[in-house]
């Protein structure tokens, strides 16, 4: 199975895109979306809406997980981040990917076993799990990466959960 995990954001989406066989996790391609300030707000949307329906295109996932949205102060920044979620689950609708939604306290739970783990202990297991030389950068990319993590360990479960309501 291939995840797209997403974490969002109108300045830095990031992306991450990884194969679950069985238990293994591989990473196939991870980055950002980035767009530059300044830029009328709704050719931004268009260059995050182009660039994840071309990598989805590109790569072609099973499904999609999207980190929830949580703001507790700045709301002006809570709609442009929900705007370009918004264009990216669009981009996964439109090709008929099956969307998952996790929280922050989900993510960290799955990844580090601890619902309010430091965003470095995150980064850290992310590099573990996917066996990589260093954590990705920015910051935005690890985050994504944990989302897809996420996303193939609560599968699991998922998937037990159906065979069960299935007998």
């Amino acid at each position: 199975m291939r995840i797209l995990g997403i974490d969002p954001g109108i300045a830095i989406a990031g992306f991450g895109f990884i194969d679950k066989d069985g238990s293994k996790l591989a990473p196939v391609q991870y980055g950002s979306i980035e767009t530059v300030a300044g830029t009328p707000h709704e050719l931004r949307l268009k260059q995050v809406y182009e660039s994840a329906s071309s990598l989805m295109d590109t790569y072609k996932p099973d499904c999609v997980a999207v980190e929830k949205l949580f703001f507790n102060r700045n709301v002006t920044t809570a709609f442009t981040v929900g705007e370009a979620r918004g264009v990216i689950l669009l981009a996964a609708a439109q090709r008929g990917l099956p969307i998952s939604e996790y929280t922050p306290m989900q993510v960290k739970q799955a990844v580090v076993g601890y619902g309010k783990a430091e965003k470095r202990q995150v980064q850290e297991m992310v590099r573990m799990f996917l066996r990589l030389a260093k954590v990705p950068k920015p910051d935005d990319v690890a985050d994504a990466l944990a989302v897809a993590i996420c996303h193939a360990h609560f599968s699991v479960l998922q998937t037990k959960l159906n065979e069960v309501r299935r007998r």
